[in-house]
């Protein structure tokens, strides 16, 4: 099962710091690190990234991701597709898209993703929902119309995290479950 840790320095818990929490999750075992930081300028988003441990995939700046030599780029849906930016990056750099239906999933792997992450699963525990969970039966079907391994998000914890794999996800990502809670799936 592939664990990615999606970061989020602003609801840290008091105390910890992001670097804190990314060794932490490598430590633990997480596969891939996704830094989330939108807020971030560039140059502050590449200094980060300086001397991170583990598989580093970097939210929407593939420019940011190339120069700092992490391992991959996170799209939003919506965003050029994947085999666009494959003629700038180096073989084995990953593209992950995100999706919200089968539909976007499908796409995303016609137009050349590494992987997707998928969600709501279930109701998001470190924000306000924007769309209705789809729960494990939509998981499952829409996992079902693709061969690019899908990672469940949304609402994801120590409890639920085997059923979203049962139901045909690669893995899981998220927020909450590896930043609030020290967390060995």
């Amino acid at each position: 099962m592939i664990q990615c840790y999606i970061t989020d320095r602003r609801t840290l818990p008091a105390g910890q710091t992001l670097d804190d929490a990314i060794r932490r999750n490598v430590s633990a075992g997480v596969d891939w690190i996704q830094i989330r930081e939108k807020d971030l300028p560039a140059r502050e988003l590449f200094a980060l990234l300086q001397g991170l441990p583990g598989k580093i995939i970097v939210n929407s700046r593939v420019d940011v991701a190339l120069a700092a030599g992490a391992a991959g780029a996170h799209l939003p849906s919506h965003s050029p597709a994947p085999r666009l930016w494959r003629t700038i990056t180096p073989p084995g750099f990953l593209l992950g898209v995100s999706c919200h239906s089968a539909k976007e999933l499908r796409t995303a792997e016609d137009e050349g993703a590494d992987y997707a992450v998928f969600g709501p699963v279930f109701p998001p525990l470190s924000k306000p929902p924007e769309r209705p969970a789809v729960g494990l039966e939509g998981l499952a079907l829409a996992v079902a119309g693709v061969k690019i391994p899908v990672l469940a998000l949304g609402g994801i914890t120590r409890e639920n995290a085997a059923s979203c794999v049962e139901a045909g996800a690669a893995g899981i990502a998220g927020i909450s479950i590896f930043q609030r809670m020290n967390v060995r799936i």
